[in-house]
């Protein structure tokens, strides 16, 4: 019987084979462990697409791509989202001042523009 080599190449999948025992194993690599949260965003973009768009979502799953895409877009929703509401509360006379003379009073201006943000980022970069 002939000797089988340690390491052969099959042009018909482009896939290497590694001889374990007397059977070949294919030498497939794992993708890079990407250990950013995916956070609040990503997940609401995953659902989002899961529902809208199964096919692209299948597609970054197949080439490894989902957890850095997902990773990527929350850093941009968030970064986006934190720029809105310094924007709007310095518009809106949101201030420390404000914070000083009236807790209250601030709480509400700042809960009215995080949601107005958040619901400006959902429509801006989650829900397309």
């Amino acid at each position: 019987m002939d000797e089988l080599k340690p390491r052969i190449h099959d042009e018909a999948n482009g896939l290497d084979y590694i001889l374990a025992g007397d059977y070949y194993i294919p030498a497939i690599k794992l993708p890079v462990v990407d250990d950013r949260p995916i956070g609040k965003w990503g997940r609401m973009h995953r659902a989002y697409l899961a529902e809208t768009n199964p096919l692209l979502l299948n597609h970054l799953i197949l080439i490894g791509k989902l957890h850095s895409y997902l990773a990527d877009l929350n850093e941009q929703a968030r970064d986006h989202c934190q720029l809105i509401i310094k924007q709007m509360a310095s518009a809106g006379g949101v201030t420390e001042d404000l914070k000083r003379r009236s807790q209250w009073e601030w709480i509400k201006a700042m809960n009215s523009i995080v949601s107005q943000a958040e619901e400006i980022i959902r429509n801006e970069l989650i829900y397309t």
